[in-house]
C-alpha cells in the first residue's frame, strides 16, 4: 500500500503580562511669533527633560528619548473665508520606558497636568529575552498540535506509522494540495486605559494593560502508512 500524504495546520497562542511600558508624549507650543513660539517650547520642554534625567539616574525610568523640535506655520481661515495671519507651531515628542507600572501611573498623572503636554499612548512590551523564549515555546506547541492532528488522521485511516515530510510557516509549504492560507500570526497588541482621580496631589492614572498575545501557526506534511 502506498503512503498516504497528510497535510495539516498547527496553531498555538499564549498570553503574557507586559514587562515594559513605553509612554509617548508631545509638548506643543503655538503663537503669532515664530521666535517666541520656539522659546516657549524650550521653556516647556526643559523641566520635562530635567525630570526624566533625574528619574533615569534614580533607575525609575529605564530610558527616554526625544526628537528634534518640529516648527511650522499655517494661515487659518476665518468664518468669512479670509486668510488670517500666520500661526506658528512647535512640537517635540518624547518616548519614556518604565518597568515599574506604579511609577508610570504617578508620572503620567503628574506630567499630563503640565502646560503644553499631551500624553499620547502607552505601548506595552516584553523584554527581548522573554519575547524570544515565548515565541520559541509557542512555535514548539504549534508543531506539537500539527503532529497530533496528523497522528489522529492517520489513526482514523487505520495507519500508525507517521513520518514528517515538510513543515513551514503559513504560506511557505510547497504547493501540493496545501491548505488554504489563513491570515498571518496575530501581532502582539496591548492598550492602556486611563481614569482620572480628582483627589489631592497629582492626579492618579489607573493603567490597565492587556496581556500581550503571541501566536504561531505552521503547516506540515506527513507520510502515513
Amino acid at each position: 500500500m502506498s503512503d498516504v500524504v497528510i497535510t495539516v495546520r498547527g496553531e498555538h497562542e499564549t498570553r503574557i503580562a507586559p514587562e515594559r511600558a513605553i509612554a509617548h508624549l508631545t509638548i506643543r507650543a503655538e503663537g503669532p511669533e515664530r521666535g517666541a513660539v520656539v522659546e516657549r517650547m524650550a521653556a516647556l520642554t526643559e523641566p520635562v527633560r530635567d525630570d526624566l534625567a533625574a528619574r533615569k539616574t534614580a533607575d525609575t525610568v529605564t530610558e527616554w528619548t526625544s526628537q528634534r523640535v518640529s516648527v511650522w506655520s499655517e494661515r487659518p481661515w476665518n468664518n468669512e473665508g479670509r486668510r488670517l495671519a500666520p500661526v506658528h507651531y512647535a512640537t517635540v515628542d518624547f518616548s519614556v520606558t518604565f518597568t515599574d507600572f506604579a511609577v508610570l501611573s504617578w508620572w503620567a498623572g503628574e506630567v499630563a497636568e503640565r502646560e503644553g503636554v499631551q500624553l499620547g499612548w502607552i505601548e506595552w512590551k516584553l523584554t527581548p529575552e522573554t519575547r524570544a523564549r515565548t515565541e520559541r515555546d509557542v512555535a514548539t506547541e504549534a508543531v506539537g498540535v500539527a503532529v497530533t492532528r496528523a497522528a489522529a488522521y492517520a489513526g482514523a485511516l487505520g495507519l500508525s506509522d507517521v513520518t514528517p515530510l515538510e513543515i513551514a510557516d503559513l504560506g511557505l509549504l510547497s504547493r501540493q494540495d496545501r491548505p488554504e492560507v489563513a491570515p498571518g500570526p496575530r501581532m502582539p497588541m496591548a492598550k492602556a486605559s486611563f481614569a482620572g482621580d480628582s483627589a489631592g496631589g497629582a492626579p492618579a492614572v489607573q493603567l490597565q494593560p492587556e496581556d500581550i498575545v503571541i501566536s504561531a501557526a505552521v503547516e506540515a506534511r506527513f507520510a502515513a502508512r
